[in-house]
């Protein structure tokens, strides 16, 4: 069976964007694959981070991917700090890798900014951590967006050059899993602005841990414009609030956006908003209560990643002491 590997950052306010994109996903590669899914706190650390904050944002983040549907009893699930395997291996990786090869790396110059010299080694080379994560696993495909699939790329060189350096065939080349039929989900407030957690208005977005009538009421305030509805999808690319609300309505749906724009097709948008409202409660409002339940159980979520840490390190431990003896190491 293919061993599919994602991770996920503890940056708190899981958003829709968040759901449809990653966790929805996860939830249904769960049945097909053997899968561990992370949460990447040794990641977080990269930038600075306040240690209280950081705690509750990786329960929060864990609470948001149970309840997402993602089954700690059909795969593995864990934060990153809890398993050293990843920071062992991630160093015998930064003594394979090559600087010309980070030196490519464009989110580096994205998240550093103009003050690169002030920026964090470990922001240099997390991506050296990133295949680490993957590979201490021998995982096989690692699902991601189109903006990671450089990431990818790299830990297969990695893989590669190390496999190269010691005559060895030892870690696969790990596969990316390109979500291409993930929605692009845009701001309730402006369809030109991508849906984010960093936004400052909390009626730009959806949270997953928003309740039912906090659900409601941010669709019915979702900008919009004056006209109907069309009955041509390519009616909407000059409106990008409208194409927001049939994206989002399409993607809770699992139906196509012509077949919604079809069904709406000449009304107006307090029809249209009734409808996704009443689909985006009956979807996201469990899933939001669960969050709410889980956030007030916090030793429960605790367990659940304490367990999932004992059972990837079981993975885990063994290949990375391989791959020190591979390496040389005595004793491993």
């Amino acid at each position: 069976m293919d061993r599919i590997f994602s991770g996920i950052q503890p940056s708190g306010n899981l958003q829709l964007g968040n759901y449809l994109g990653a966790i929805r996903n996860w939830a249904r590669m769960q049945h097909e694959y053997e899968c561990i899914f992370c949460v990447v706190d040794l990641h977080a650390i990269t930038l600075p981070q306040d240690p209280r904050i950081m705690r509750e944002a990786t329960r929060e983040v864990a609470a948001g991917v149970i309840a997402g549907g993602v089954d700690p009893n059909n795969c593995i699930i864990f934060n990153q700090s809890q398993v050293s395997e990843h920071s062992e291996l991630a160093w015998l990786f930064n003594c394979v890798a090559r600087l010309g090869w980070l030196n490519r790396m464009t989110q580096f110059k994205e998240k550093a900014g103009k003050d690169r010299d002030g920026a964090f080694v470990g922001l240099y080379t997390y991506p050296v951590l990133q295949a680490a994560d993957i590979l201490a696993y021998k995982a096989t495909d690692v699902p991601v967006g189109e903006d990671q699939k450089q990431h990818i790329e790299l830990s297969r060189d990695i893989a590669q050059a190390f496999n190269s350096m010691f005559e060895v065939d030892f870690f696969p080349l790990p596969e990316p899993r390109i979500q291409k039929e993930a929605a692009r989900i845009m701001s309730l407030r402006d369809g030109l602005k991508k849906m984010s957690k960093s936004d400052p208005s909390d009626n730009s977005r959806i949270n997953m841990i928003d309740g039912p009538d906090l659900i409601a009421q941010k669709i019915r305030r979702a900008k919009t414009d004056p006209e109907p509805l069309p009955e041509r999808l390519e009616d909407l690319t000059t409106r990008p609030e409208a194409l927001n609300l049939i994206t989002i309505f399409s993607a809770l749906s699992d139906r196509t956006m012509q077949s919604v724009v079809t069904e709406f097709a000449g009304k107006g948008f307090g029809d249209f908003k009734s409808a996704l409202s009443d689909l985006a409660v009956s979807t996201l409002g469990p899933i939001g209560d669960e969050m709410q339940r889980l956030m007030g159980a916090p030793d429960e979520v605790d367990k659940i990643l304490h367990d999932g840490a004992l059972k990837a390190k079981a993975i885990a431990a063994p290949i990375v002491a391989e791959a020190k003896k591979i390496v040389g190491f005595l004793n491993t």
